[in-house]
């Protein structure tokens, strides 16, 4: 009896990480700080993202369907893969098309949208934050406590609030900013796997190149 209760709760649980497209909870709205990243990743990768003549701040990693507690990826979906077009014109605010298919492959499969009202929901999540610019205005590299990044979104969104808004380091370097949206693109409270801010009193923050 516990045998077969172990083996339906097993099925259960991976189904569940599987994922089923369009079944999930909320939203991440994952923000990239590009000279973090290129600093970290892309100069090795020589990524065009990371070229001098680009000026990427704050990029939009990924808007991620998210469980209350854990996520989907890699869900199966009826609709068929974006077109070259489609990925390019997310080059924008994502820094490379091929950012923007690695993302879709992964995450955007498991939204329930075609490619490109999925790209469509990203923008609209990505335009829905107000970023804040005055990390525009650096002209070297700083070191500054992950809670100043924090605040900074906050002050800039008066309808965001600190429960809803998560940072995350690597390598001693702030790497993301994570903002928890409801499906309809509210501000909403982050999940407890999502809300593990970065506690380093003194991150690396490079400049805009």
């Amino acid at each position: 009896m516990l045998r077969a209760l172990f083996a339906l709760l097993f099925v259960a649980s991976a189904a569940r990480a599987d994922g089923t497209a369009g079944q999930f909870d909320y939203y991440v709205l994952s923000l990239s700080w590009s000279p973090n990243w290129c600093a970290l990743e892309g100069d090795a990768r020589q990524s065009p993202q990371c070229d001098p003549s680009e000026d990427y701040g704050w990029v939009l990693h990924g808007l991620w369907p998210q469980y209350d507690r854990g996520y989907p990826e890699y869900c199966r979906t009826s609709f068929g893969p974006p077109s070259r077009q489609d990925t390019k014109d997310m080059a924008d605010i994502m820094g490379t098309s091929g950012l923007a298919w690695y993302q879709w492959n992964k995450h955007g499969v498991c939204s329930g949208l075609s490619p490109r009202d999925y790209f469509a929901l990203a923008r609209r999540a990505y335009e829905t934050v107000a970023i804040p610019q005055a990390f525009r205005r650096l002209t070297q590299s700083v070191t500054l406590p992950a809670s100043l990044i924090e605040e900074a979104f906050v002050d800039k969104n008066p309808d965001l609030k600190p429960t809803e808004v998560t940072i995350t380091c690597q390598s001693g370097y702030i790497q993301e900013t994570r903002i928890c949206l409801t499906k309809d693109l509210e501000f909403r409270v982050c999940g407890a796997d999502v809300s593990q801010d970065c506690t380093l009193p003194s991150a690396k923050f490079e400049p805009v190149r």
